[in-house]
């Protein structure tokens, strides 16, 4: 089998990419569905913004619970439990939404248990695909999920939004459901063995065992506290003042950032087609390295944002981002017994979660009492700094991969 798709060699892992791959093309449609379905009940954006914090906030609230779980129990049959829950909770929105039922109030309950249920896939799916595949095959595994989720990010809102305006955002809701259905029953073909560790301990004993692993790594913490910063200069520069120039810059404008943003898209996609086929051999080095490029079209952004020249610095950092996303997961995959992956997995998710509703209200802010331009260059900056400064680490800068899993077959025929 061809290099960049040998991971499919392995029948759990076919199993598990077709699942994902189905509940990632049809969940690439819930986030478009929901702001309109909340915006047909209540035309404010203030009303928008409490159901997705209360997605967010559950989110952080369970994440680390959800990492303990998935270290004790089968991670496939968790994540099979929490599609169960998510159809659910999706269908009773949809339910809601046809017989005209909906509420806000109802929307952020159910919103809620939908983040909830997520905090606890998440560390599953991350602990999962070291056990689907072999540690050749790792790199190539990790780059096909993230080639199907790129193209689903290009795609999925422009199907998603010609669903919503055609049919309605309930009808959106209900392919969604659909596609959790579909994939339950493939995920039971992934057979797995049991996991190690089954109990016999309290949560909180296992939840310090995993921050023992995550503290113990200076690779790991240094990378997860870099990202509490640069996470929330990412979702506020990026997710709020890039939408507000793009609606008061004539030389951007509205379709000028789609334009951007699908650039982004592109530059992860063609990424993830490279790295199916060539190993990375330093994952955080060139990770940080990569994903420092963002810095670019942010500081574009502040001082001419041009069509075209911020859709080429997008493109750039969009791959930079995927480098550093293969690199990562590489990283916690190969040095971190499987064992505790999840509970590692839950502390660098919290990490990451904890600070986005915090950037966006920062950066709500800052646009309405700074210069934007000032705003961005600045940002720019600082996150370029924190990203190179992690390589002053050693065990960030050094940390290589096994021998056999970056070399070719010719070059292991010849050693």
């Amino acid at each position: 089998m061809i290099r960049g798709l040998a991971a499919m060699q392995d029948r759990n892992f076919r199993w598990f990419f077709l699942a994902r791959a189905i509940t990632m093309i049809t969940g690439s449609m819930s986030s478009i569905a929901l702001a309109f379905a909340v915006l047909e009940i209540d035309n404010d954006a203030r009303s928008l913004s409490f159901v997705l914090t209360a997605f967010t906030v559950s989110n952080i609230v369970f994440v680390l619970f959800g990492g303990v779980i998935a270290d004790r129990l089968p991670r496939a049959l968790i994540i099979q439990a929490c599609y169960v829950v998510d159809i659910l909770s999706i269908g009773a929105i949809a339910a809601l939404l046809f017989t005209g039922n909906a509420t806000i109030p109802l929307l952020v309950l159910l919103s809620i248990v939908n983040g909830a249920s997520t905090a606890f896939v998440l560390p599953a799916m991350q602990g999962i695909i070291p056990q689907l595949t072999t540690p050749e095959h790792l790199q190539q595994a990790n780059a096909m999920l993230s080639f199907v989720r790129s193209a689903v990010t290009i795609g999925g809102p422009v199907l998603a939004g010609i669903l919503v305006a055609t049919a309605g955002p309930a009808w959106a809701m209900v392919v969604q459901a659909a596609g959790w259905a579909v994939a339950i029953p493939v995920l039971a073909l992934v057979k797995l063995p049991p996991p190690s560790h089954t109990g016999g301990t309290t949560m909180f004993h296992d939840l310090r065992i995993g921050w023992r692993e995550f503290w113990s790594r200076s690779w790991l913490w240094t990378v997860v506290l870099a990202f509490m910063v640069m996470n929330a200069i990412h979702i506020g520069a990026w997710g709020v003042v890039g939408p507000y120039i793009a609606k008061n810059n004539d030389l951007l404008g509205i379709t000028g950032w789609g334009w951007v943003l699908s650039a982004e898209g592109a530059g992860v996609l063609l990424m993830t087609l490279l790295l199916m086929w060539f190993p990375l051999r330093r994952p955080l080095r060139y990770g940080m390295i990569g994903i420092a490029a963002f810095a670019i079209p942010v500081t574009i952004l502040g001082v001419h944002p041009a069509v075209v020249l911020l859709a080429m610095a997008a493109f750039i950092a969009g791959a930079g981002a995927e480098v550093f996303s293969t690199g990562w997961n590489l990283a916690m995959m190969e040095n971190i017994p499987g064992e505790k992956l999840s509970r590692v997995a839950s502390y660098d998710m919290l990490g990451s979660f904890v600070v986005m509703p915090i950037g966006t209200l920062i950066y709500g802010w800052l646009i309405t009492h700074a210069d934007p331009a000032t705003v961005l260059v600045t940002s720019g900056v600082v996150y370029a700094s924190i990203a190179l400064v992690t390589l002053m680490v050693p065990s960030v800068w050094r940390m290589g991969r096994p021998e056999a899993v970056t070399k070719t077959p010719a070059e292991l025929a010849d050693s």
